[in-house]
Parts: structure tokens; sequence; C-alpha cells
């Protein structure tokens, strides 16, 4: 090759580079699959719409809610976690899916949480009430509530939507920390709405549900809430008192919603997808529509705050399964 033919070649390869960083700076270039590890209409699948429609408008590529519900959200974690870590396979998952799943069931995953899985930023979290029924049912607060089940050992039955869920822990963890109660776990797989159900008829006593779930309820005066898992009060109920306020600091979950990708995925793509999700939700539209649910939006300031919130989140729940037994079950 002669002389120009050499400087030629450089140049085209300097060229061919130059598009290539280009395009990875210029990242998304196509569109961005997003994994929900549940059934569509859920509070994950609510929340992966909305940020995903403010994220194209923001980043201009499509944002791609892919639902891949079952086995603990595994099936997604995994998907995603194997996926080439370029930016365009990401997962929106949940406290149970990517906090205790990892925690109690880490032997059914066939990958290592810890080293493949990244969380890019917390979105939101949901504020809880602890609920009672109003049938045949006469307790008006929580010390009520105590009270009751310590008169009646093994009579009081509370709703969850399955064994080894967070509502289930929320409701255990509560009854160790009231002194030891004796109570009896109802599990509903019809999620919360048939949870609502059994304790509108009667059939269960008391439950952990969003705040959104039981609204309607609750102005029918079929449900009473008697404290909220909330960072402060909800101004549309302003006479419900925290758990904090009650004598329950740290009981209770906000079942928070987050982002994740796979752990390789380049820093600068991660962060981009941060700035771009803290964006999405300070948009009116989503602004809105998170208000209507009472869902918090909690971002996370960075990429590595994210990873510090999320390690913290584990350990929370390290500890709270190590206090309270419970066999999880699909």
């Amino acid at each position: 090759m002669n002389r120009s033919g050499s400087i030629l070649a450089a140049l085209t390869c300097l060229a061919l580079g130059a598009a290539a960083a280009s395009a990875q700076d210029k990242y998304p270039v196509k569109p961005v699959k997003m994994l929900v590890p549940y059934a569509p209409g859920g509070a994950t699948d609510i929340v992966a719409r909305i940020v995903g429609e403010q994220m194209r408008q923001s980043l201009g590529q499509s944002f791609v809610v892919e639902n891949k519900p079952g086995a603990f959200g595994i099936i997604a974690i995994e998907e995603m976690a194997r996926a080439r870590a370029d930016g365009y396979t990401l997962m929106v998952g949940n406290v149970s899916t990517n906090a205790i799943t990892p925690v109690i069931v880490p032997d059914r995953m066939k990958i290592n949480y810890d080293r493949d899985v990244a969380p890019v930023t917390n979105l939101v979290d949901v504020p809880a009430f602890l609920v009672v029924t109003t049938t045949n049912f006469a307790v008006k607060d929580v010390k009520q509530l105590v009270d009751h089940a310590k008169k009646n050992p093994g009579k009081l039955r509370y709703g969850t939507v399955g064994a080894g869920s967070y509502p289930h822990y929320d409701m255990a963890f509560f009854g160790k920390k009231a002194g030891d109660l004796d109570m009896v776990a109802i599990h509903n797989k019809a999620g919360a709405a048939g949870v609502i159900n059994d304790m509108v008829t009667g059939d269960t006593q008391a439950a952990f549900l969003n705040v959104a779930s039981t609204a309607a309820m609750i102005k029918a005066g079929k449900l009473k809430p008697i404290a909220v898992v909330n960072h402060q009060r909800l101004p549309d109920y302003p006479d419900v008192p925290t758990m904090e306020e009650v004598g329950f600091p740290g009981v209770g979950t906000l079942a928070w919603q987050a982002m994740f990708a796979p752990a390789a995925t380049p820093s600068a793509v991660k962060e981009t997808l941060r700035q771009a999700a803290v964006q999405a939700m300070a948009a009116p539209a989503a602004r809105e529509a998170f208000a209507k649910q009472h869902f918090n939006i909690v971002p996370s300031k960075s990429v590595d705050d994210a990873k510090t919130w999320l390690a913290g989140e584990i350990a929370n729940w390290r500890k709270i399964t190590t206090e309270v037994k419970i066999e999880a079950a699909e």
C-alpha cells in the first residue's frame, strides 16, 4: 500500500471510530426494552409505562414494556441480567422482586444477583395502610387491634397476597413487634382485590394494603385505615397516624419501584437513563398520574446512590427475614 493509501485507510478507521463513539454518546439510537415481572395493570406495570412514555419523549426512542410474570420475578431478572449490557434491555422491578427474592430464594436463581444486576435509580414508593374490616369487627385503632389479638390468640385472621409476599412479612413482623401475637395468615393469590374482598365479607380482619387499592372501600365504610406506612401522614387522610406515630417504626413496607440494568452496562449509559428517568418523573403528566395513586416520587441522586440504597434495602430484608421465618411459596 502506498503512502496515500495508508493515510486514507487511517482516516477511514478514525472516521469509523468517531462514528461508533458518536453513536454511543447519542444513546439510545434504537428502542429500549423494559421488562416488568408482573402481568399488565399492577403498580409496577403502571410505573414502567408512565416513566417509559416520558423517557420516550425526552430521549427520542420508544421504551417498550414487556411483561414477564412468574417465579418471584426471577424470569424477568434473569432475562435482563443475561442481556447485552448496552442499555437496551432494562427492568422495572419492586421491593418483592429485587430485594426480597434475592434474600429468600437465591438458590432458585441461575445468576449471581449481586454481581449481575445493577440499580439505575429508585423511581417511586407506594404508601400502604394497615386496615381493618368494619364487618363484625369493632377495632378502631392499632392499640385495640393488638389488644384484640392478645385476648383472642389464634383467632385474628389477616390477609396477604401470598406466602412470602411483603404484606405477609409486614403483618408477621408487626405481630412479632407487638409481643409475638398469635395470628393466622389467609393468603389470596387474586392480589389486593382478593384480600379486600375477604375483608369486606369479614373472612379476614386486618391487612397491609396500598392506599390506592383501598380508597373505594374506605370511602364506602367497609374498611377502616388505622395507620399508614409512609414518610408522613397523607393529606387526604390527615387523621390516620403513621406506623411510627403509633409505636411501630420500621414496620410495614413502602413498596418501591425501581429501574435496573445488567451490571456491566457502561456507567455513562446508566447515568443517561437515570437523568432521563428523573426528568420523566418531573413531567406534569407523570406527577399528576402518580399523585392520583398516592405514589411518592423518590429518584436516586446518582447511580452510586442507587447502589447504596439497594444494598441497604437488601440488608434490611435480610434482618427481617431472619427475625420472621416464613416459607415462601410461588
